[in-house]
């Protein structure tokens, strides 16, 4: 049997195997851009803030120009922007400029993105509360049954307080208070080859929060077609994650593929079999597969790719090779992402983005 270091190859974890894409006709792709979208980043100066933002106003409408899904829709980019910056004297600039994308050109959405550490839960709850408010404030909230309703990507990976040094978090109930204030999804895995990385992959399932522990979304309950997910549950959308052989590591390891979009990696079809080959779905639905990837989208050299030549030629080879499969193209956001897995869930027999809109109306008060 052939050996890694003393381990026989079967008990290699699932993601070293090589991955084999396969996509039977019919079979529905759904593909999210989750951006972690800090303006400030690398502390830039506030003229560099302003720029950054203002090339998405500028570039997004026109990388997407001609580009369409199998329904005629448009890419979308969901913005996960810092909560921890509500308080910067350009806060609410950048937050205009991508409410100009988001609500009037209708390309993505702003979500919730959160850098902290040695937090408490009175202080999380106030952090996320008052950023809300600010999104309500440039109608970048959505209102679902009455409440405020995002999604949210954790800094730093550590989620939950999920490094195993403590850092960067510090909340061990983290989970519970997303729940409490109006978290739709975690949107935060992967991590690898971060160590806050969860036991946890290419899964869509729901974490139950222990307060008294540290990374209570480890492990969950997985979403299944046809079962009610828990109500104490935080709905987990996870990213795919597994081995790239065109990238080896020694010469004889293969790399990782977790489908971080940068300016070193951008998007590909060998890429883009990978993602398939993953193969995230609801259990019950592995017709549907759902591809989130992620991002950093304000430095320069990423946003220059994607906004550029390279993602507009990926976005029109990805619609020819899934047509050629038989397949069904559908560009969302984060929340018609998560909408889309609770379709499956209710056992719908074909997707409806129309639906996953429902709730998704402007704010008018908290």
């Amino acid at each position: 049997m052939i050996r890694l270091k003393g381990v026989p190859l079967l008990s290699v974890p699932r993601i070293f195997r090589r991955p084999v894409a396969t996509l039977p006709p019919g079979s529905h792709v759904f593909l999210a851009i989750c951006d972690h979208f800090e303006p400030e980043w690398g502390r830039a100066s506030p003229q560099t803030q302003t720029e950054r933002v203002d090339r998405w106003c500028r570039g997004l409408p026109k990388m997407v120009d001609g580009i369409a899904d199998s329904t005629g829709r448009p890419p979308q980019h969901s913005f996960f922007y810092p909560a921890e910056e509500l308080n910067s004297p350009w806060c609410n600039d950048h937050l205009a400029g991508l409410a100009k994308i988001c609500n009037a050109q209708e390309l993505g959405s702003v979500e919730v993105h959160l850098h902290h550490r040695d937090d408490t839960e009175a202080n999380l709850r106030h952090t996320l509360t008052s950023f809300l408010s600010c999104l309500k404030d440039h109608n970048l909230l959505r209102l679902v049954e009455g409440r405020a309703s995002y999604g949210f990507v954790h800094g730093n990976w550590a989620l939950d307080n999920s490094r195993p040094d403590g850092d960067w978090c510090g909340v061990n109930n983290e989970l519970s208070i997303l729940l409490e204030t109006g978290c739709y999804a975690d949107f935060t895995m992967p991590a690898a080859p971060d160590a806050c990385q969860t036991r946890t992959v290419n899964t869509i399932y729901y974490a139950i929060d222990d307060p008294q522990k540290p990374k209570s979304h480890d492990r969950g309950i997985p979403a299944q077609s046809g079962i009610r997910p828990p109500a104490d549950g935080l709905l987990m959308i996870q990213g795919p994650l597994c081995t790239d052989w065109n990238r080896r590591k020694l010469r004889f390891l293969p790399g990782l593929e977790n489908g971080d979009l940068h300016a070193g990696l951008p998007p590909t079809i060998r890429r883009l079999r990978a993602w398939l080959a993953a193969g995230v779905h609801v259990l019950g639905r592995p017709d549907w597969i759902f591809i989130k990837l992620h991002t950093h989208g304000a430095p320069e050299h990423n946003a220059a790719m994607l906004l550029g030549d390279q993602m507009r030629s990926f976005h029109v080879e990805l619609k020819q090779w899934i047509s050629a499969c038989d397949c069904s193209l559908h560009y969302l956001n984060a929340y018609e992402m998560a909408h889309i897995v609770h379709q499956a869930e209710a056992g719908i027999s074909e997707p409806d983005r129309e639906a996953a809109r429902v709730g998704c109306r402007i704010v008018e008060g908290m």
